[in-house]
């Protein structure tokens, strides 16, 4: 990585007269991915990259350059750029004064895996899958880490370090059957390295995802109309994440593109229902010690009991509403400015049995797994579909059902949620805003909906 000492030299000259911020983001990154489709290994890619970028703010007005070149020459000649373009002034006399270092405790358990490991992990779980049915069509698995050290610098004298490792296995699997067509899908990934399969076995995960696809072949339509939805723990919190975070994120909000826009200390869900983001959870997919700016990451409650309490920040939507950064300025690489993004995203637990939610519903229907979506983060009305999902009879789960889709509004939703359980279940995913992804977690206990519009076959 670059000398502390360099650093301190370019923040001082980035950090022109007039300013209101100079900082240095500088990434190494080695990342690595396997993918198998059709029976054969379709690719494998290995890279690393390093480079940095240099932003600097003015009267909240934001330029930003980023550099593969780690000379001195090559990041004093970037700083400058990114200083002259926002009008700031060389200032010989405005000398940076560094403080301590900070530095994220390094993880000693993250294991390696070789290449040739992977790849009969791979090949073992593609025969898993295609063994299920002749049904089975195709096989997609991919398998892929990371592992970033990045160095922050800023003008307010913070020197920030951290080395981070990221892996993710994924197998979507295609069942056909007289010109009918159902997928399933199976994922997992965490902070870490890959002891992550002591948790799980890819070829487990295989099976899992080809059951699905032949098992929802054979569902009878989803019924349509207005019913009670039973949304289980095994769906994770792609709800929560689409219909409610990203409306919580404070620049939408300032941008007045977020339905909960002057909502603070308002009722905005039921009693039952409190939202957290925390970066904090050990071993989760968004999870991280310092943001991509140099904050702590931190737990912080959203919405408490009903009630909306604050949003999420970075430095630059913090200073404008005159509060402390939440730790959620976050880019994908030091290609991209930090932007205000979830980490882990949940509705926290409550009291209810799981079972008990559903032997409660008289009828309805139980999301399992959900698919792809649209939000409008500026009303909260949203589209989903879902991937696997159950009929409720009687306090039943009676059979699977085929083409459900969820048609709603966030906050509506948020408020029309009568049970919650006190299990969690995750999923992860990642999460493009702005042009650039970052890794991130969601989560949901077993809730029930008093009432939602469901599409499918009336």
């Amino acid at each position: 990585m670059i000398e502390k000492s360099l650093l301190t030299e370019v923040i001082g000259l980035a950090y022109g007269k007039g300013l209101d911020l100079a900082e240095i983001y500088v990434e190494e990154k080695q990342s690595s991915n396997i993918l198998m489709e059709d029976n054969r290994i379709e690719k494998i890619h290995s890279g690393r990259e390093k480079g940095a970028g240099i932003r600097v703010v003015k009267d909240y007005n934001t330029a930003y350059v980023y550099t593969n070149d780690l000379s001195r020459q090559g990041l004093i000649k970037a700083a400058t750029l990114a200083r002259d373009a926002i009008g700031g002034r060389a200032d010989p006399q405005q000398a940076v004064i560094m403080g301590p270092e900070q530095k994220a405790p390094v993880r000693a358990d993250c294991r390696f895996l070789d290449w040739e490991d992977r790849i009969q992990l791979i090949v073992e779980a593609n025969q898993a899958a295609r063994g299920v049915s002749g049904l089975i069509r195709q096989v997609m698995i991919a398998a892929a880490d990371v592992q970033k050290h990045i160095q922050i610098v800023n003008s307010r004298g913070e020197y920030i370090e951290e080395q981070r490792s990221r892996v993710r296995l994924l197998v979507n699997t295609v069942a056909g059957n007289k010109g009918r067509i159902q997928t399933g899908y199976e994922s997992i990934g965490g902070v870490g390295g890959w002891e992550l399969l002591e948790q799980i076995s890819l070829a487990s995960m295989a099976l899992k995802a080809a059951e699905l696809s032949v098992r929802m072949l054979s569902a009878p339509p989803a019924p349509a109309g207005k019913m009670p939805v039973v949304m289980s723990s095994e769906a994770g919190g792609t709800m929560v994440h689409e219909a409610c975070g990203h409306g919580l994120e404070a620049d939408l909000v300032q941008k007045g593109l977020s339905v909960y826009k002057n909502k603070l200390g308002q009722k905005v869900a039921a009693d039952c229902v409190s939202v957290i983001d925390d970066a904090t959870l050990a071993d989760k997919y968004g999870s991280y010690y310092f943001d991509d700016e140099g904050s702590r990451g931190q737990r912080t409650v959203l919405i408490e009991n009903g009630i909306l309490k604050t949003y999420l920040y970075d430095w630059l939507s913090a200073r404008k509403d005159g509060v402390a950064s939440s730790g959620n300025g976050r880019r994908e690489s030091y290609q991209h400015k930090p932007v205000v993004r979830m980490s882990n995203t949940l509705i926290a637990p409550g009291q209810d049995d799981p079972e008990e939610i559903i032997s409660s519903t008289p009828h309805g229907l139980l999301v399992k797994k959900m698919g792809g979506g649209q939000v409008n983060t500026t009303n909260g009305d949203f589209v989903f579909d879902v991937q696997e999902g159950y009929l409720i009879q009687d306090g039943r789960i009676k059979h699977p059902v085929r083409g459900a889709t969820l048609i709603g509004n966030g906050p509506w939703v948020l408020s029309n949620i009568d049970r919650v359980g006190h299990d969690l279940g995750f999923s992860l995913g990642v999460c493009g805003k702005d042009g650039q992804g970052v890794p991130v977690a969601d989560a949901q206990p077993t809730i029930r909906i008093k009432e939602l519009t469901v599409g499918g076959t009336a």
